[in-house]
Order: C-alpha cells, then structure tokens, then sequence
C-alpha cells in the first residue's frame, strides 16, 4: 500500500495518518466517530478481530466472529458517508457490492461508549 493512499473511512486524510494507527491498535480512537471509522476500515481489510475486540463487552456475545469475517469477505467495501456524529451517537451509510454485483447500502445509526479509557461500540439500529 502506498504511503498517500487515501483512508478506506473517507476522512479525506492518507490512510498512514487516519485509521492504520488505530487498527493496528498504535493509537486508540479519540472519538466515537473515529472508533466508527476505523470499524468500517477493518470492514474493508477484513479484519474480524478488530471488530470484536471493540465491541462492547456487555454486547459482544451478540455477535459472531465467523459472521463478521464471512460478511467482510463478501462484499466490496466503496465508502462511507457519516451522516451525524455527536459525542457517543453517530449516524452512517457503509456502501458496498454484495457477492452478487448488487450496489448496497448499511444504513446505521450507532451507539458508543467509553469504557476504561476506550471507546466500544454498543449497538445499532438499521435503516434501509
């Protein structure tokens, strides 16, 4: 990957400066917004255990390693628009190309919540 390569989040920042630090778990996520954007960008590098390991506790057993990856590996991730971000809230559309070649869109609005020091991802309600 080249080093000016432009985040898979969307920020408008090299990927270097945005979500590797944060994936790579180099730095920790400042924001919820920023803990949402590295998800999306795991999402895109098929990184199932980054997803996991920043979902909440208290909700983790709710979701499924093996799902995550299978549903990372099926589609093609092509950006991310956030809608609304507030201080543990943030609203987004994850678009994608399903396994089939359909163009789809992830409509969620997210919840967050720091806990020692980290954020986590709690839950989500999804729109169509």
């Amino acid at each position: 990957m080249e080093s000016n390569q432009q985040c898979y989040c969307c920020s408008g920042k090299p990927f270097v400066d945005c979500c590797q630090p944060i994936v790579t778990l180099k730095k920790e996520a400042s924001t919820a917004e920023e803990l949402m954007r590295s998800r999306y960008t795991a999402y895109a590098l098929i990184n199932a255990t980054y997803i996991i390991n920043t979902t909440h506790p208290k909700t983790r057993h709710f979701h499924s390693k093996k799902a995550i990856l299978q549903w990372a590996k099926e589609n093609t991730w092509q950006r991310l628009e956030v809608i609304s971000s507030e201080e543990s809230r943030v609203v987004f559309k994850a678009h994608f190309m399903d396994r089939d070649g359909n163009v789809c869109v992830h409509y969620e609005d997210s919840l967050f919540e720091m806990l020692g020091g980290k954020w986590y991802y709690v839950s989500g309600t999804f729109s169509e």
